[in-house]
């Protein structure tokens, strides 16, 4: 049996992946098989902690900060499309043991299931949690896209980020997000989503996440990718998620199953966590490796 450390939470570390540093935390257990978590946009990897210490005894849990986000760096110039968070997650995999398990939620979605179609044999098994969408518009590449896309990138230079006196204000913030959030959870995500600043807090993520790339991977395009990936893949919707999920989105892969979480919205590993591990967990343990451990 392999025991997972009891130490009072996990250890911070940090990759190296296109010149940026990725921050990823790591629950220990480095005997079990890996598990990588990947959080959705203008979150952060410590908002996985309830599902990291419940799978923590079974797998080497580590859960990082997308580019942008929580503690790893911002790129220059604005580079946040499903290509450059994908090669970032891939990383990861390899610092920690590939083929790996992943669970993603909503953007990381999104990354993960594009990661997986490019790098398949890094990939063990695959849990999507609302990630089969796509912020950007469909339609071919032309002048219009681009110009579009870059009109709105270009507001971002002149944004300021709202600045919240102390971290209860922030805290605030997040449950007005998501009102189903747990009352006793919403400060630990706001301090590990917020940073000090003059006059309060202000959110680690950079604005400029919001922009993605002029390169990114278009709606009608993503399932080229789903078909291409090889392991298992489990996705998981809510009965009250976002309206733009491919709901129907497991005819297009090899091997995928689909379950859907009653009285949970968008985040439902924080409004049914117990209805997700119960998903989650026999899903991974039948998940064969391609190779190695």
């Amino acid at each position: 049996m392999r025991v997972a450390r009891e130490d009072s939470g996990p250890q911070q570390k940090f990759v190296r992946s296109q010149r940026l540093q990725i921050a990823y935390w790591d629950w220990g257990n480095e005997g079990a098989p890996p598990l990588v978590l990947v959080h959705g946009g203008r979150d952060h990897a410590r908002a996985w902690d309830g599902i990291a210490q419940a799978l923590r005894h079974d797998y080497h849990v580590v859960a990082l900060d997308l580019r942008g986000h929580g503690d790893s760096d911002w790129s220059v110039g604005g580079n946040y499309g499903l290509p450059d968070n994908a090669l970032d997650v891939v990383r990861v995999i390899e610092e920690v043991g590939a083929p790996a398990r992943v669970v993603a939620h909503s953007y990381g979605g999104s990354v993960s299931l594009l990661a997986a179609g490019t790098y398949p044999e890094h990939f063990s098994a695959l849990v999507a949690i609302e990630g089969t969408h796509s912020l950007n518009p469909p339609g071919e590449m032309g002048p219009s896209w681009v110009r579009a896309w870059g009109d709105r990138l270009r507001k971002f230079q002149d944004q300021e980020p709202r600045v919240y006196p102390d971290l209860a204000a922030a805290a605030e913030r997040v449950q007005e997000a998501n009102p189903r959030l747990p009352a006793d959870f919403v400060p630990h995500l706001a301090e590990f989503a917020a940073r000090p600043v003059e006059g309060g807090y202000v959110w680690k993520y950079d604005l400029w996440v919001n922009g993605r790339t002029s390169m990114e991977v278009r709606k009608e395009e993503l399932p080229r990718f789903w078909a291409a990936v090889e392991c298992p893949v489990l996705l998981l919707f809510a009965r009250d998620g976002r309206i733009s999920q491919r709901t129907d989105a497991e005819q297009f892969f090899q091997d995928a199953r689909t379950v859907f979480i009653d009285d949970a919205g968008h985040w439902a590993h924080h409004d049914q966590p117990e209805a997700v591990l119960a998903a989650v967990r026999p899903f991974l343990a039948d998940a064969v490796p391609q190779s190695g451990g």
